[in-house]
């Protein structure tokens, strides 16, 4: 039976409800009310990933100040000594650490705050309110990566709640500026805090853990590699003249045929281990004759015939087996009325691991003939062979979450800050699990308008990952 409990006024204003709290009705004021939802925010992911879109963290300018002061907020609260360390000091960068048990390494857990343009795109919900509506969390960030981030973050607040001592340390890393190449993010961090990462071996961080489907069936792929950044320019020259006087064979002429060749041509086929790996597993998986044809991609003389047979879905295996180029931006030329004789094409070029620039330009050659001028811009280097010691904790974790899931390894044909912390020797796992519908496409709907994440994903990659911080034995 109830007991009732008469309230007499100021408190019967001021109070707002009975939260059970150890196992017991507790009153709580209106001035408690926000400290006691701070205590308590790692059991509501979703409301935690609101919090956090409703930051306008737009790269550029970033801006991630406020978004890394209220993560800090709630970390101090409940008792975790932080260090804020920043190139930029509108760009923070937040380190925290769980004390283990000294049985193994540290292992480290980083995500960016920081989110894309949402410029010239046509949203159904405003990006920047973090809507829950027909069972999802809608907002720029919350695939990419802000729902990870709100993954770790209340995993991790968890573990303090409930007294976690795991293995080793656990160390939060929350950077920004990884959407626009990590010079005040992660990049800062491992060239000027190396002492903040020391003995640590392996990382979660993103880009994987993701349900995604083939010929329905259902695969997890953990990230375990990633491309290269190789950013070149290509200078093409020709005579000028004036605008009045036909040019035949000018730059603008010669710009066209080089964009004709990048157009038709592949670079050549290689065949990555992770790459390997992953067509394998599928390939296993599938039935016949889907898995059979699958694996005919390993036979390199046989690779690009069934890439094209596979036609847009070949797509998404393209890049896992060339280095590649796209050009993304032209300038040439000052006056409309003016032949310009030099024209510089920007090539996003990125290289699988264990390749060079040197690779890439050789590869080039041959295809955008010698009248090209090519210069390397930016190379970000990364390991050519993944450590894979961490891989079956992370696989078994996912296998019991959901048994219809079939975990692989993931080479990640874009890049990451993994390739800042592998400079340290620290070997990232893409690991923010998300049990998604077939009809969901991450690929999509990650840097796109519309962007959301199901409500069951948040809380599915909060358990998986609570679960690795319980299971790591380093």
């Amino acid at each position: 039976m109830r007991k009732r409990v008469s309230l007499k006024s100021p408190v019967r204003e001021n109070c707002i409800g009975l939260f059970e709290s150890t196992g017991r009705p507790t009153l709580l004021l209106r001035e408690e009310v926000g400290f006691y939802m701070m205590q308590t925010i790692y059991e509501r992911p979703v409301e935690l990933l609101q919090h956090l879109i409703r930051f306008d963290t737009t790269n550029p300018p970033g801006d991630e100040a406020e978004c890394v002061a209220y993560i800090n907020s709630l970390l101090t609260e409940v008792g975790f000594e932080t260090a804020l360390l920043a190139r930029d000091p509108n760009r923070p960068n937040l380190i925290a650490r769980l004390k283990g048990r000294g049985d193994a390494p540290p292992l480290l857990l980083y995500g960016h705050v920081d989110v894309v343009t949402t410029a010239g795109q046509e949203w159904t919900h405003p990006p920047f309110e973090g809507r829950v509506v027909d069972g999802y969390v809608w907002g720029r960030g919350a695939l990419d990566m802000k729902g990870g981030v709100a993954m770790m973050l209340a995993a991790l607040l968890r573990a303090k709640a409930e007294g976690l001592k795991p293995a080793g340390d656990i160390v939060l890393a929350i950077v920004g500026d990884e959407e626009a190449g990590g010079d005040y993010g992660a990049k800062y961090l491992v060239e000027n805090h190396t002492e903040q990462f020391e003995g640590i071996r392996y990382a979660i961080g993103e880009l994987g853990g993701f349900a995604m489907y083939i010929s329905q069936r259902k695969f997890y792929p953990i990230q375990v590699a990633e491309k290269q950044f190789c950013w070149m320019k290509a200078t093409v020259r020709g005579p000028g003249g004036h605008g009045s006087l036909p040019m035949r064979g000018g730059a603008m002429t010669r710009l066209a045929r080089l964009l004709q060749r990048l157009d038709r041509h592949r670079l050549p086929v290689h065949i990555t281990p992770v790459a390997r790996q992953m067509v394998e597993a599928m390939a296993s998986a599938l039935p016949f004759p889907s898995g059979i044809f699958l694996r005919r991609l390993l036979n390199p003389s046989l690779t690009d015939t069934v890439l094209k047979l596979l036609g847009e879905k070949g797509r998404m295996f393209e890049a896992l087996f060339h280095n590649t180029v796209n050009a993304t931006m032209v300038r040439g030329g000052e006056k409309i009325n003016v032949i310009p004789s030099e024209i510089v094409l920007a090539l996003d070029g990125r290289l699988l691991p264990g390749y060079t620039p040197h690779d890439m330009m050789a590869e080039l050659r041959p295809i955008i003939g010698d009248e090209v001028e090519l210069e390397l811009v930016r190379h970000d280097p990364g390991p050519a062979e993944p450590d894979m010691g961490l891989f079956n904790l992370l696989a078994d974790i996912l296998r019991e979450a959901d048994p219809d899931g079939l975990p692989m390894p993931l080479l990640l044909t874009g890049t990451s800050d993994a390739r800042f912390f592998s400079r340290l020797g620290i070997q990232t796992y893409g690991y923010t699990p998300m049990n998604l519908p077939a009809e969901f496409n991450f690929a999509q709907l990650a840097h796109a308008a519309d962007e959301r994440i199901p409500l069951e994903a948040v809380d599915f990659g909060t358990s998986a990952i609570f679960e690795v911080l319980q299971r790591y034995e380093g």
